[in-house]
């Protein structure tokens, strides 16, 4: 209807004859048009509340509208947001399970972290699991992130996110097409998955079980001629079964951000160095030393401390003792049970 019209205000003053004339309009849609003063009532009450909380909205023939969102088959004819756009930089999304392992959680955060120090905004859902860690990881960066929600913008969801939400707000995009106060309703988030991999050059599903969101994420993009990557974990995790479900589909594995970028190279714009001096790097690791000798046993995977014992070889208090001073030097991450990994990047 735009492209006939040309403007929403066209639209409302069309006639029926020049409205069936639209190719898939529907007569639900014709009659909503012919007599759309009856909504404007909610309409302006909807206006209201955009306006006294701030929010902004972006319209499909607005110039600061994405450009990849216009090419899907159907992109939301506008969109509120807080925040600042920005399409000057590429968007990737990274995205996956809610309920992730340790690994999925560092790999999300690290990838995130070093796409956006490439110049990729991070677009993701603020879910629980690795769409907060991707969103975090391109903080961490001092990038910019995007946010897709599956509720409107006075309703963050979940809730334990809403300094992550407010962070993201003040630094980069939250974007919903939904009303301001619609609840986070199962049905929504299908269809803000469309504006995920439509906002994005490309998608990234770090884990996934064989019945998940991401899957449906990585379907669209893939629907939408975007390049698809899916990050392997371990074949006894159902968290990593849709993931090595998509790398049998032809989803391009990833190993580390080299693998996106070799196929996205054309999208960078590599941030000046020196741009991100002020950041803390973790040191390196000095493996000559006695004191990291039980580093070379350790994995991405998650290892009892038992089985780091038996594997070095080693007295159980000089084990703990050594895991101990690593953890505090940021180069061991400690998990639940006396578990203990590498961040992917000593790997």
């Amino acid at each position: 209807m735009i492209r006939e019209f040309q403007t929403p205000q066209k639209v409302l003053q069309a006639r029926i004859s020049q409205l069936k004339l639209i190719d898939k309009i529907s007569a639900k849609t014709v009659d909503g048009i012919i007599n759309h003063k009856k909504y404007h009532s909610p309409a302006k009450k909807e206006l209201e509340l955009i306006f006294k909380k701030k929010i902004k909205i972006v319209t499909i023939i607005d110039p600061l509208y994405p450009p990849l969102l216009k090419e899907i088959p159907d992109p939301p004819p506008f969109l509120t947001y807080l925040g600042q756009l920005d399409n000057t930089s590429p968007c990737i999304s990274v995205i996956g399970s809610r309920n992730a392992t340790s690994y999925g959680l560092s790999t999300s955060e690290n990838l995130s972290y070093n796409l956006s120090l490439k110049g990729f905004q991070i677009v993701s859902g603020l879910a629980r699991g690795i769409d907060s860690m991707a969103h975090k990881g391109a903080l961490r960066a001092n990038s910019k992130t995007i946010a897709v929600m599956g509720s409107g913008l006075n309703k963050i969801y979940p809730r334990e996110n809403k300094h992550l939400f407010h962070e993201i707000a003040a630094k980069g995009t939250i974007f919903s097409e939904f009303k301001t106060n619609s609840d986070p309703l199962p049905q929504n988030f299908p269809i803000r998955n469309r504006i995920i991999a439509g906002l994005s050059c490309g998608s990234i599903i770090v884990e996934a079980a064989q019945r998940s969101g991401s899957l449906i994420t990585a379907r669209l993009a893939n629907e939408y001629n975007r390049e698809v990557f899916a990050v392997p974990g371990s074949i006894k995790s159902k968290k990593s079964q849709g993931t090595h479900w998509l790398l049998k589909q032809g989803a391009k594995l990833v190993e580390n951000d080299m693998d996106i970028i070799d196929e996205l190279h054309h999208f960078i714009h590599t941030k000046k160095s020196g741009q991100h001096s002020s950041l803390q790097q973790q040191p390196p690791i000095k493996s000559k030393s006695d004191k990291y000798k039980i580093i070379k046993f350790l994995e991405p995977y998650p290892l009892h401390i038992d089985v780091l014992i038996e594997k070095s070889k080693t007295h159980s208090s000089n084990v703990a003792s050594q895991l101990l001073d690593l953890e505090l030097e940021g180069h061991v991450i400690r998990h639940q049970g006396n578990y203990y990994s590498i961040p992917e990047e000593h790997n």
